[in-house]
């Protein structure tokens, strides 16, 4: 695949993913965090094997598949703890802040991947030109972080933090599955993992909310009921595509810019908030991916 299309495919994928938080985010304010959790796991399995069953005879789909240690079937825990880590720090800090703070994660997570090769990576050197474009991205954080005029608290920028860093593990563990039994064999697997963690910790810890949050359920719009669900088997299916093409750090920084430009659009659109300091970071992330992915 074209080295500028799986960049593309990074870039919608970040998009994809700030749009997934703000549907998962008014689910769980509607019920509760994990009945929000459950319904896109069952929706996602839903999806997945549809699709999986409409083209059982496309290899691109359903390729051939290889056996793959147990190790590599319980993606979907992460993912829990993904979903918990963005409702608090959407909850707590807005969409655009809690995904630039997750943006950190996921570059430091990427730089990390690139130079040591953890978890089977490849390990990649680092130019000047990648380093110094990374570094404008940052740069480009901060100021979104520290001049949007919102006074943010540090708890709620470790968290979203704390979700880059998992999320982008879990795209690298994740994407080793799906290199062994194709990407949406690995996607299905990761919200059947993800939907057994959360039925037992839902009614093993909290029966009671969980109860009474599925009752709020028939009065939902059916948009954000499945709208989350939906969009996380793209996520998923997409990262699983481009994660072992390309440096773990031009992915994390394309998916990151993705989010943050996306998280700032759906601000002005939905809340009508549209602050300088988001737009200053935007352009300054932009010009750092660029620099980045330059020879």
């Amino acid at each position: 695949m074209n080295a500028r299309l799986l960049c593309l495919i990074s870039f919608i994928t970040g998009a994809i993913i700030s749009v997934m938080v703000t549907f998962n985010t008014e689910l769980g304010t509607l019920t509760t965090n994990e009945v929000s959790i459950t319904i896109n796991q069952i929706v996602g399995i839903i999806t997945l094997t549809i699709v999986m069953l409409c083209f059982r005879k496309n290899e691109t789909i359903n390729p051939p598949r290889k056996h793959a240690p147990w190790y590599l079937w319980g993606g979907g825990i992460f993912g829990l703890v993904v979903i918990t880590c963005n409702y608090f720090s959407v909850r707590g800090a807005g969409t655009t802040i809690a995904m630039a703070s997750a943006v950190f994660g996921q570059c430091v997570a990427g730089l990390v991947f690139d130079l040591t090769g953890l978890m089977g990576m490849e390990k990649r050197h680092v130019g000047m030109k990648k380093t110094l474009g990374i570094f404008i991205s940052f740069i480009g954080i901060i100021i979104m972080l520290c001049f949007s005029g919102e006074s943010i608290r540090i708890t709620y920028a470790l968290i979203g933090a704390s979700a880059g860093i998992i999320t982008m593990i879990q795209m690298v563990y994740n994407s080793r599955l799906a290199g062994l039994k194709g990407a949406f064999f690995s996607a299905r697997q990761n919200v059947i993992s993800g939907l057994i963690g959360i039925l037992l910790y839902s009614f093993a810890v909290m029966p009671e909310a969980t109860i009474t949050g599925w009752k709020a359920v028939p009065g939902i719009p059916i948009l954000i009921l499945v709208g989350g669900g939906v969009l996380a088997c793209f996520v998923v299916v997409f990262s699983n595509t481009v994660i072992p093409r390309i440096p773990a750090a031009t992915s994390s920084v394309l998916m990151s810019s993705g989010q943050v430009l996306t998280a700032a659009i759906l601000d002005a659109a939905l809340y009508n908030l549209m602050q300088p300091s988001l737009v200053i970071g935007s352009l300054l992330m932009i010009a750092g991916i660029i620099i980045s992915n330059q020879s």
